[in-house]
């Protein structure tokens, strides 16, 4: 190769780098005058499962007596689970406490203590019901089982990432239509996009319950609402 022709070599190597790089120096040129908004979508639907908490609490003069009886009736809400033909995987323990009890005496002088009474025992289940309808049954008809408390009652989505992929589509659109809309106002045209982030908050409405006592007829529950809402936070490039 020639001396003349390899000097157009090195000329072009150094050349072409700096051509390359200014589309890239224009695009962030861009992205720097930018405009960023902030994409909402909400929505607001059904649950379509529920998650109740049942359990069973019994006291007795020894410890395997105080277990013995909460065992009993947590049997009795298992077999209700099968025949409900609710899935066994959907039927499972809470918790299990064995703890001593213990009772406050006053003595003749005023004083008061608490002395040892025996065993307090609790066993609690947690079951998944799909059919929403049968919520109530399933309350009614665990009372009877042998269950004396009801600790907890909530309501979820069995799907929530698909709801969640939806409204960040929904979000995304809303920050694009905002940031066209500004960028129209001050004059400008809207460019590409230059950064995306998101984030997403979904909130249960759930009931509470304490002690529960054997109930006549089917307990009647309101599932309400779930609500769910996601943010898109985007920046596009503004174009003169």
């Amino acid at each position: 190769m020639k001396g003349r022709d390899r000097a157009l070599l090195a000329w072009a190597a150094v050349i072409l780098p700096v051509v390359a790089s200014l589309p890239a120096r224009a695009e962030d040129e861009a992205c720097r005058r930018g405009i960023s908004v902030t994409g909402r979508a909400h929505a607001i639907q059904a649950p379509d499962f529920a998650e109740v908490t049942i359990g069973v609490e019994a006291r007795a003069g020894n410890a395997a007596a105080a277990l013995d009886v909460t065992s009993k009736g947590v049997a009795g809400i298992v077999a209700l689970g099968r025949d409900l033909g609710i899935p066994a995987g959907d039927v499972g323990t809470a918790a299990v406490v064995l703890e001593p009890a213990t009772r406050t005496v006053t003595r003749p002088n005023g004083t008061s203590q608490d002395e040892p009474d025996g065993y307090r025992a609790s066993n609690r289940v947690t079951v998944r019901l799909a059919d929403m309808g049968r919520l109530g049954d399933l309350l009614r008809r665990a009372l009877e089982a042998g269950a004396n408390r009801i600790d907890s009652i909530g309501f979820g989505l069995t799907d929530p990432d698909r709801v969640e992929a939806a409204l960040q589509v929904e979000a995304a659109r809303n920050a694009r239509t905002q940031a066209a809309s500004l960028a129209e106002a001050v004059g400008a045209h809207l460019g590409g996009l230059c950064s995306l982030s998101t984030s997403r908050t979904a909130v249960p409405m759930a009931m509470q319950a304490s002690r529960a006592a054997a109930a006549p007829k089917r307990v009647p529950i309101e599932a309400g609402t779930i609500g769910s809402s996601a943010e898109v936070t985007a920046t596009f490039a503004i174009e003169r």
